[in-house]
């Protein structure tokens, strides 16, 4: 058997730095609880790894009773300011470990919802990246957050407003919601938000058709970026399966000539490499 992983693949930098945050607070906590403000990453080996070393994970609403004096680390993406006064407020040791792209996005939102713009964000209403963005738009402003093309076509628009993008979110459709919102509010301003990593991930992948008999898919499946990966995969591939680690290798992989192998960016290079090795070694 062949195998040939895409170009590129696994943790991204926002990830990276967030897993390394955590490392160093754990490394560094003199017994003291550490805990993440929510999943750290969508990657259950990973997680796992943590919390046998005494990480916990924190409910990451500001309505939540934090414990006091902790080590918290933020993950990448990010949280709202009330959440952040909450932690100040029972003395945590915060650990900013927000993505600097998503940072940037927080930014771009105050500042333009305090010149009084209307925000939509396209993305996942439910991920915390979503929340954390809008939670920094002024007072008063007006939020909407859009997931897909068709509910961007139902937008009412007639005022000024500003376009962004979850970090992770589709570029294709990302683009599809950029010409709707154009033509309903020509003047627009548009922010092309999406990360760099998201986009070479997916061109990454689609460089493997033609190429391989069958592609997998390795991450969370929990993951908004390992799950778009899939369904890229599923386009191109008369073979594709989203798998979390070696063991959910489904067993006709092990008959073909060549596969392909993609991950998400909250995958690591250990998961990656457990994966090829099983494959290139057989079911047994």
């Amino acid at each position: 058997m062949k195998v040939i992983r895409a170009e590129v693949l696994g943790f991204c930098m926002g990830v990276r730095r967030a897993v390394d945050a955590a490392e160093k607070a754990l490394s560094e906590s003199d017994g003291s609880p550490c805990f993440t403000l929510g999943p750290l990453i969508h990657n259950p080996s990973v997680m796992a790894s943590f919390a046998e070393r005494g990480m916990g994970i924190l409910d990451s609403s500001p309505e939540s009773d934090f414990p006091d004096g902790a080590r918290v680390v933020i993950r990448a993406h990010g949280t709202t300011p009330d959440v952040l006064r909450n932690l100040q407020e029972k003395n945590a040791s915060v650990i900013d470990a927000t993505c600097p792209k998503v940072h940037l996005s927080q930014r771009r939102v105050r500042e333009w919802s305090e010149k009084g713009y209307s925000v939509i964000i396209a993305g996942d209403r439910n991920h915390g990246e979503v929340t954390s963005i809008s939670s920094y738009c002024a007072p008063g402003t007006n939020v909407t957050v859009v997931q897909n093309s068709d509910e961007a076509s139902g937008l009412e628009l007639d005022g000024k407003s500003v376009l962004i993008a979850q970090t992770t979110f589709s570029p294709t459709e990302y683009e599809r919601i950029i010409d709707i919102v154009a033509e309903k509010c020509p003047e627009a301003e548009v922010f092309h938000s999406i990360c760099s990593a998201t986009m070479k991930r997916q061109e990454a992948l689609l460089a493997l058709e033609g190429k391989v008999d069958g592609i997998l898919v390795i991450g969370g499946k929990n993951s908004a970026n390992t799950r778009r990966l899939y369904e890229s995969a599923v386009k191109i591939s008369g073979k594709a399966a989203l798998i979390e680690d070696e063991s959910e290798i489904p067993d006709e992989f092990y008959g073909l000539s060549c596969v392909g192998l993609s991950a998400g960016a909250s995958t690591p290079d250990s998961v990656i490499d457990a994966v090829e090795s099983r494959l290139m070694k057989g079911r047994n």
